[in-house]
């Protein structure tokens, strides 16, 4: 009798045990199933304009197919985008160089990295004097973005194209006027704001105009004279937090930007855009 209730007390034990197991590995399970999904919630900060269009069109495709949910996060200005991405509020962003990049990272004490490069649209030189720049004039003037960097990217086209020579020791990032040792056309050199480069060619002969600000002038790419052999540091990337470079996010991103989907997207809707090294030599 005493044996016949052990067991029995036994039993009740057993299967009370067995059920909190039960329900622990569910509530473990269900737990992790909802860090899961969570995980793949992400947004993506970008700028009003090609780069935005570049997410939508794709990158935001590929995602969704590993099962990403993606919301597209537009920021007016060049600074908020990567405070964002620092603060964790977007997990990753698209519309800066790496140039760029970096010094923002120094300025602002943020640790941020470029997972990869995307194609970019180059700077390119417009005129509406010129159908060539053959016919180019001597003592022509040509106005040029009056910041360092894409200063430095408008005379490293001019030589590029024959119109100037600079001096072989200076560093491609940071020429500058100064470090032109030949100019035949004698042009002459017009620094300004870079947005207002395209209303420039109303009165200059010439204007080196920065993709993403041609594009905002409604400007097609292939209507420049010449169109900038962009340093890859010159294009926009895919940045992410220095933490999560390692992430299946920073995996999955990677993937679908070096995918023949993508490639297909960019050569459809993307026309003049410059495709970076990795792209052109695989």
């Amino acid at each position: 009798m005493i044996v016949k209730k052990f067991l029995a007390t036994f039993l009740v034990f057993l299967v009370a045990v067995l059920l909190v197991a039960c329900n622990s590995n569910s509530s473990e399970k269900s737990k992790a199933d909802s860090t899961s999904s969570e995980s793949k919630e992400i947004k993506i900060g970008t700028t009003a304009g090609p780069y935005s269009d570049m997410v939508k069109k794709a990158i935001k495709p590929g995602l969704e197919k590993k099962g990403y949910k993606v919301e597209i996060v537009e920021f007016s200005d060049y600074i908020q985008p990567n405070k964002a991405l620092n603060a964790g509020s977007i997990q990753a962003n698209l519309f800066q160089h790496t140039i760029y990049l970096e010094n923002f990272e120094k300025e602002n004490n943020m640790d941020l990295t470029a997972l990869i490069t995307v194609p970019t649209a180059p700077m390119g030189i417009y005129s509406n004097k010129y159908k060539s720049l053959d016919e180019v004039e001597d003592g022509a003037t040509i106005t040029i973005p009056n910041d360092p960097t894409n200063a430095a990217r408008a005379f490293n086209t001019l030589q590029d194209e024959g119109l100037i020579k600079i001096d072989p020791n200076a560093d491609p990032l940071k020429v500058s006027e100064k470090d032109i040792i030949e100019n035949p056309k004698n042009l002459k050199f017009q620094p300004l704001e870079a947005g207002q480069l395209p209303r420039s060619l109303d009165s200059a002969d010439l204007a080196a105009v920065p993709g993403n600000y041609a594009l905002a002038a409604n400007m097609n790419l292939l209507d420049a004279l010449a169109l900038e052999n962009m340093l890859d540091q010159y294009r926009n990337v895919v940045a992410v937090k220095a933490d999560d470079e390692d992430s299946q996010l920073a995996k999955d991103l990677i993937e679908v930007v070096q995918s023949e989907e993508f490639e297909k997207v960019i050569d459809a809707e993307f026309e003049g855009f410059g495709k970076p090294e990795w792209m052109k030599n695989r």
